[in-house]
């Protein structure tokens, strides 16, 4: 095989083999968490995981084409992604198209599925802040021209999410948005005091209903308010002391059994650490932060600036997504609704994740093979030089005995 080939069939191991090992983890532990609520809903225990496997099975061709497909195309489509994330996220909203679950309408149906279209819009806020942002690095210490106009379609993506609501995925946008500029070269002060305004937006918002304001009390001191909002922490914090090291074994939740609310998807955390203990969390972390670890790398190491950004924007969101379910299941943070990237049960979470990674991927392939390329160029000047140097020699020589003669 030429050097050509090997180029074309690079393939980043150490980034693909921790999501593989917590996708397959993520599909046996929501069997276990759902069999019960399965059988109770569908009369077929194994139902949550054959749709789990259904959206796996998409989830993995869409990586692999991704991972192949030159992101340097998305450059093109930042104007279309834009206004397609209004379009859908208007839909969701303001039509009947919007389907409503325990209150929140964040769904649209299709064929049959739901598809949660503020996840991709999660992609898409981060395709495009790259794109922008890799333009105005001339600028970017600028307020008005270099930092706040990509944040004002940040805003609108932000407002029509929370009028779903859903303040979770509203947050990690905006919060993506910040590092990303940040990453460009933004001027601190400029994101201090953005932050500010944003958090001061946040807390007033949050103390404009009287549930919002429960959810941050139920997190806080969720014994004081144990039959409402504190109840679902409660049951989490009873699956964890369940656990302990080594967990009680697979299979033997007890608080799937109609005790933790959303035990296979927002909690299945709760049930990892209940069935397979501390084990079972630090296997997951430890996958988690491998593949953080290579992303950053990735972006690090990539020398076009959309790439760079787009590669770390996937990371941050990945990241900000793993703290929020964490944080919630922990009682560290509020609830958020935010599903656990490749674990938690739900198609549209898993078919992000694995795009997104797809993309990773493919930067990852692009900047191995400009590295490659770099080698080879310079490795064919250290072959030239010492060609050089003799015919150098040979016209000193020449000359030398001119002058003799």
């Amino acid at each position: 095989m030429n050097q050509e080939g090997k180029k074309k069939l690079y393939i980043d191991w150490m980034l693909i083999i921790p999501i593989v090992l917590l996708a397959v983890f993520g599909l046996v532990m929501v069997y276990s968490a759902s069999f019960v609520q399965g059988y109770e809903d569908y009369q077929d225990i194994s139902y949550f995981f054959q749709q789990q496997l259904k959206w796996l099975v998409i989830s993995v061709l869409l990586f692999t084409f991704f991972m192949f497909v030159p992101y340097r195309h998305y450059r093109k489509m930042s104007t279309v992604i834009v206004f397609g994330s209004i379009i859908i996220l208007s839909l969701v909203v303001f039509t009947k198209l919007g389907y409503n679950v325990n209150g929140s309408t964040r769904w649209i149906v299709i064929a049959g599925n739901r598809i949660q279209p503020s996840e991709f819009v999660k992609l898409g806020s981060i395709i495009y802040l790259a794109y922008v942002y890799s333009r105005k690095q001339a600028y970017i210490n600028k307020f008005f021209s270099g930092v706040l106009p990509p944040l004002i379609v940040v805003i609108v993506f932000f407002a029509l999410i929370m009028k779903q609501p859903d303040l979770g995925t509203a947050t990690s946008i905006v919060m993506v948005a910040g590092l990303i500029a940040f990453c460009s070269g933004a001027r601190m002060f400029h994101l201090i005091s953005l932050g500010s305004i944003a958090v001061w937006a946040l807390y007033n918002y949050a103390q404009s209903e009287t549930y919002r304001l429960n959810r941050l009390i139920g997190y806080q001191n969720p014994f004081e308010l144990a039959d409402t909002s504190g109840y679902q922490l409660i049951q989490s914090y009873i699956a964890i002391a369940h656990g302990g090291l080594t967990g009680a074994g697979f299979g033997q939740s007890v608080q799937k059994l109609f005790y933790l609310p959303e035990a296979h998807t927002d909690f299945i955390l709760a049930i990892v650490s209940e069935e397979l203990g501390i084990i079972g969390i630090a296997f997951v972390f430890a996958c988690i932060t491998v593949i953080v670890f290579r992303g950053v790398m990735i972006g690090i190491r990539c020398k076009d600036s959309f790439g760079s950004l787009l590669a770390l924007g996937i990371v941050f969101q990945l990241c900000i997504q793993v703290i929020f379910n964490a944080g919630a299941v922990s009682g560290l943070l509020p609830i958020t609704g935010i599903p656990f990237p490749f674990v938690s049960y739900g198609g549209s979470s898993l078919l992000v994740v694995f795009i997104s990674m797809g993309i990773l991927a493919n930067i990852s392939r692009r900047t191995e093979r400009e590295r490659q390329e770099r080698s080879e160029e310079e490795v064919v000047e250290e072959t030239a030089a010492p060609s050089f140097k003799s015919v150098n020699s040979s016209l000193r020589a020449v000359k030398s005995i001119g002058n003799k003669q």
